[in-house]
């Protein structure tokens, strides 16, 4: 992509001014450069968090609606959250990705959008409600006929009235089904009331990322519609980043009316096991594994703020026993992201993706841990990936993974992301 695939139509200075706080002033910004010393894309293509800005002051709007660097932000709003001013540079990152044409964005991320608009699923993955259904009834079946103790489980689609409406990631209908099970089972072992809906239960919105507010609307108004048509009480959002982020601040955004709270399933998680709901324990490691933690920037920095990461943190220790545990550093709020946020995963950019990841995997190899645990799948993705690139020996895993593990109900085929450590453990000999 070059300078002369994109065209300013847009005022970036003037934009830029709106986004300051009250009594701000651009004059008062002494380039101390800590968004670019906090941001793992700088000096990708040429440019940074400070550059940009400066550019944005002085009218270069050709320039800053031209550079592929925009692509590679993750729009993670790292920038903003270590500048004394809160200059939010993803927002004009959003506004530059948003005056692309559509043929010259990246092609991964609009497939993803156009698949989502395929049908009422708003799957990116292009999964219809037809083939949802399916895959959930076919994959329950073989659950309730494989283990006795769920031989009587229910998996709900479309429930009146439910308390719970659940989202699912199209990654797991769409190629690992058996890694909706241990999310199953983990909401009839707490008794749970919920439903999937055949309406509105992809977990993803890439359209947000590819700039286009009229499709991220579009995406948020048919599962706004879905939960509010089936009277659910809470939208959870279970182990992916985005989703989270792209519902709630759609919501807000596009004045839409949600009669529902949402609410991130890593905060449940943590609920249930004070409630004695999830009685898990890390007796199970025996062998003093360790452990490490990614805040997916989506569901903490972004949105819920370090009382998610502050749950991630106590489920975590009492899955894998506190001295198993080996945080990253920096962490929660302030914690680097690690590329696969924002679309880049899908952006075809896999050199500067892993460019920019180096500095998480850099973060995972120096705690030594054998496992990462995420509630993102992109973030999942994303740091599998930088471990192949460059050669690490850790393993990431979902933590409903590992919570079935303590609990002593994972089943065989449960274990993909499991090394040869784990994937036995409980198992019958």
């Amino acid at each position: 992509m070059s300078a002369s695939q994109a065209s300013a139509a847009i005022d970036f200075k003037a934009v830029a001014d709106r986004l300051l706080p009250a009594g701000s002033s651009y004059d008062s910004c002494l380039a101390c450069g800590l968004c670019s010393s906090g941001c793992p894309a700088s000096g990708l293509e040429g440019m940074d968090p400070r550059r940009f800005i400066r550019m944005a002051m002085l009218g270069l709007d050709e320039e800053l609606t031209s550079t592929p660097w925009i692509w590679a932000c993750t729009q993670c709003k790292r920038c903003a959250q270590v500048c004394p001013m809160n200059i939010d540079v993803s927002v004009l990152v959003g506004y530059a990705r948003s005056m692309w044409p559509e043929e010259k964005k990246p092609r991964g991320i609009v497939r993803s959008c156009h698949a989502q608009m395929l049908s009422d699923s708003t799957s990116a993955m292009g999964v219809s409600p037809e083939d949802f259904v399916e895959i959930v009834e076919e994959t329950a079946e073989e659950l309730r006929r494989n283990d006795e103790r769920f031989a009587k489980i229910e998996v709900p689609i479309d429930k009146p009235g439910a308390f719970f409406f659940i989202n699912q990631n199209s990654r797991e209908p769409a190629a690992e089904p058996e890694e909706m099970r241990p999310l199953w089972k983990l909401l009839d072992y707490v008794g749970a009331d919920w439903t999937y809906g055949s309406s509105g239960w992809a977990a993803e919105n890439f359209c947000m990322f590819s700039g286009d507010d009229a499709a991220w609307k579009a995406m948020v108004e048919k599962r706004v519609d879905a939960v509010n048509a089936l009277g659910c009480k809470v939208w959870i959002n279970t182990e992916c980043g985005h989703s989270f982020y792209t519902l709630w601040k759609g919501v807000e955004r596009f004045g839409l009316t949600a009669n529902f709270d949402y609410a991130s399933l890593v905060t449940y998680y943590a609920q249930w096991i004070r409630e004695g709901k999830l009685p898990v324990n890390s007796d199970w490691n025996t062998r003093g594994i360790r452990f490490t933690l990614q805040d997916p920037c989506q569901l903490v920095r972004k949105s819920i703020g370090d009382a998610a990461a502050d749950d991630l943190r106590f489920v975590a220790r009492t899955l894998v026993g506190e001295e198993n545990f080996i945080d990253m550093q920096p962490c929660r709020s302030a914690n680097y992201c690690c590329g696969g946020g924002g679309g880049f995963l899908q952006a075809g950019m896999n050199e500067l993706r892993h460019a920019y990841g180096k500095r998480k995997f850099d973060q995972i190899e120096a705690t030594e841990a054998t496992y990462v645990l995420t509630p993102c799948h992109n973030c999942h993705s994303q740091m599998e990936d930088l471990a192949h690139h460059y050669g690490g020996s850790y393993r990431v895993v979902h933590f409903w993974t590992l919570i079935c593990l303590s609990l002593g109900i994972l089943g065989p085929d449960e274990r993909k992301y499991l090394g040869p450590d784990l994937r036995d453990l409980g198992l019958p000999q």
